[in-house]
């Protein structure tokens, strides 16, 4: 279809993560729960809600021109597919996930060759299957459909899951004893989505959004007036992204500041800025960050 790029959206614990990264980028998605099809408030983008493990091979077989999945699903199915962005980003947090290797508190296992002959359960059966063969250790792995942190010890001897937080396998009495890949989201196209001129522009431009929705996350701008004779005392306290921007103002004597820093460091910075003699700091929220 012409001027339409098709859109698949990860259904599952990415979900609302991403509709609310969307939004944060400009473009409202609206799903009910009942429809596979959420609307979207462009014209030029059809959504289709896709399980994140399906996704590259929806895009690939060209059903998607493109679609939001972790790059470790991308990695398992083994399809050529062009990565537009990375978005690092999930359920809980603002960081990449981890694919781990877990075996029982108290079993005595502590690295991977220790696991010879053993069974392993995962959702991650290649890339686990690579990871063993890597290490020359002869290993059982057997697909999960899903709980897998329960599995250990009786249905198998290990698992290897993703985990944000490792809170669960916690839960579930496991030890993490190696990390088998690191993931991140990433917005990914077929061979004839990103050759299509028109395509490419839009898929190109939805990601310098959704890029710039992220890198404004856990920053803040910050505005202030300082005479001319403290500027540099400002500068050595800011702690910018790029170099400040420096205006002038009716009086020749004073400027202007403005620059962009991480909120966590605003408690620390703006005592420091008064104290060498900055006035009028304001301090307000960024929607995004293009940089």
């Amino acid at each position: 279809m012409a001027n339409k790029i098709r859109l698949g959206i990860p259904k599952g614990s990415l979900q609302d993560a991403t509709i609310a990264l969307f939004k944060r980028a400009g473009w409202n998605i609206y799903a009910d729960g009942r429809s596979y099809f959420p609307s979207i408030d462009d014209k030029e983008i059809e959504c289709m809600l896709i399980r994140a493990q399906e996704m590259a091979r929806y895009v690939d077989h060209g059903f998607l021109d493109a679609g939001l999945t972790g790059i470790d699903w991308v990695v398992e199915s083994g399809l050529n597919l062009t990565s537009i962005t990375s978005l690092t980003y999930a359920k809980q947090s603002r960081r990449k996930v981890r694919w781990v290797l877990a075996v029982p508190e108290g079993s005595g296992f502590e690295k991977a060759e220790d696991l010879e002959g053993k069974i392993v359960a995962t959702e991650l059966v290649e890339v686990t299957k690579r990871y063993f063969a890597d290490k020359g250790v002869n290993v059982k792995v057997e697909f999960s459909w899903g709980a897998t942190e329960v599995k250990p010890p009786m249905l198998a001897d290990a698992i290897v899951e993703v985990t944000e937080t490792g809170s669960s396998l916690k839960a579930n009495r496991l030890t993490i004893i190696d990390t088998v890949m690191e993931s991140e989201t990433h917005l990914i196209a077929n061979s004839g989505a990103a050759n299509d001129p028109w395509k490419r522009q839009k898929i190109e431009s939805v990601a310098l959004m959704l890029r710039a929705a992220i890198d404004a996350q856990g920053q803040v701008g910050l505005m202030l007036n300082v005479q001319r004779q403290h500027l540099q005392h400002i500068l050595e306290v800011l702690p910018a992204l790029n170099s400040p921007t420096i205006s002038e103002l009716s009086n020749p004597s004073w400027v202007a500041v403005n620059t962009i820093l991480e909120e966590t460091s605003v408690r620390e910075v703006i005592p420091r800025l008064k104290a060498a003699g900055a006035t009028g700091i304001v301090e307000y929220s960024l929607n995004k960050v293009v940089i």
